[in-house]
């Protein structure tokens, strides 16, 4: 056991050394706009904005700008907030006795004395800045590098596979799988990586005639390029490319801007899958990844060039939105699911409610990143 640890740590202290800067770079991209969506809609709506701060603790340096507010960036970088007049907390909790005590000019500058729309409008904005955000890199990726081709062809099909099951044949070539348009094989690996136990509706192209099949692709462990491991849904096909067969088409900028928001919205459903399939049991907890992973993540990706250190910048952007509009309290969805129960009573939660709220969130924010990190520490201590 002691040999473990002490192996767990040579690795962690060898591998986070090389992986802190480009991890300390996507995060802080993707906090600065998440944090930059509050901030700008706070103003739009005539918040008071106190502080923009890019990590936690103590200020290591900052400025004020000319409408008061403190720009700083401090030593955590785990994160950042943005405080609101009003707030006793960076989490945007409130005091009654020093909402009650303002005067009226003051609450006219406080985030807690708005209407409810106004004030879901800020917190969402952080969320759905980063789905801008993931949404412009990946059309900017789009726009610069064109939209790879390669046709789904099947080359070859695994025995006792899904595919093989399902009825496919060598010389298939796939044209929708649920409807959706296949315009290259990646498009076909994506879907079907991403849809372990469901049941897929393929339409192939066989002999100048459409076939429809129906595969359910098998959950199995397979290797990344950087040799981690990752249980993903395998159909059972093999396609090889032939020369000159690959091929790259320049997007003009609607098109661009189509194919980000389609991967903003692919990241969503497919997190939505996997939680889906956790929670029937089908899926693997061991696959969710903490600060520890993102951070190996970032160090592989600067390794591979900056096209795989930016697309991890906008995966990274999308998921982090998503998971702030869960509805747990000290989330942005937590405070938007505060805000409902408002509309719905009349009147806000009660202090005491919120604050236990806030409590309950914290815990259950706590042991997701006690388990992640576990997670990752085995992961990185496996490789």
């Amino acid at each position: 056991m002691i040999d473990f640890f002490v192996h767990s740590f040579n690795m962690l202290s060898h591998g986070l050394l090389g992986y802190a800067v480009p991890f300390l770079f996507v995060l802080t991209i993707v906090v600065f706009f998440h944090e930059l969506g509050h901030f700008l809609v706070a103003r739009w709506a005539g918040v008071r904005v106190l502080t923009f701060s890019l990590g936690f603790g103590p200020e290591l340096v900052g400025f004020n700008d000319r409408h008061g507010t403190r720009w700083k960036i401090s030593a955590i970088p785990l994160g950042g907030y943005v405080k609101f007049f009003g707030d006793e907390s960076e989490a945007s909790t409130p005091s009654a006795e020093t909402l009650a005590a303002m005067t009226a000019e003051e609450r006219a500058g406080s985030f807690h004395h708005k209407k409810v729309g106004p004030r879901a409008a800020i917190v969402a904005a952080g969320p759905i800045a980063n789905f801008i955000l993931g949404a412009l890199i990946f059309a900017g990726m789009a726009l610069y590098y064109g939209k790879p081709s390669t046709i789904a062809r099947v080359d070859g099909v695994v025995a006792d596979g899904a595919a093989a099951t399902a009825g496919f044949k060598i010389g298939d070539i796939v044209v929708q799988i649920d409807g959706k348009p296949i315009e290259s094989f990646a498009d076909m690996q994506r879907i079907v990586a991403t849809s372990a136990g469901s049941a897929l509706a393929f339409q192939v192209k066989r002999d100048g005639a459409i076939v429809s099949l129906t595969a359910t692709p098998a959950l199995l462990e397979r290797k990344d390029p950087f040799g981690n491991s990752h249980h993903v849904g395998v159909l059972g096909v093999e396609h090889k490319s032939q020369a000159g067969e690959a091929s790259t088409a320049p997007v003009g900028v609607g098109e661009a801007l189509k194919i980000g928001v389609e991967q903003v919205w692919f990241i969503i459903t497919s997190t939505f899958k996997f939680l889906g399939s956790l929670f029937i049991g089908q899926g693997n907890p061991n696959e969710v990844s903490g600060v520890l992973g993102i951070a190996k993540m970032s160090g592989q990706a600067a390794s591979a060039g900056f096209q795989f250190v930016i697309n991890l910048c906008a995966v990274l952007s999308v998921s982090i939105g998503l998971l702030n509009l869960f509805p747990i309290p000290l989330l942005d969805g937590g405070h938007l699911m505060f805000y409902a129960a408002e509309v719905v009573r009349g009147r806000p939660l009660s202090e005491r409610t919120q604050e236990m709220g806030f409590r309950i969130g914290l815990g259950l924010v706590l042991m997701l990143m006690v388990f992640a990190t576990y997670n990752d520490i085995l992961r990185m201590a496996a490789s």
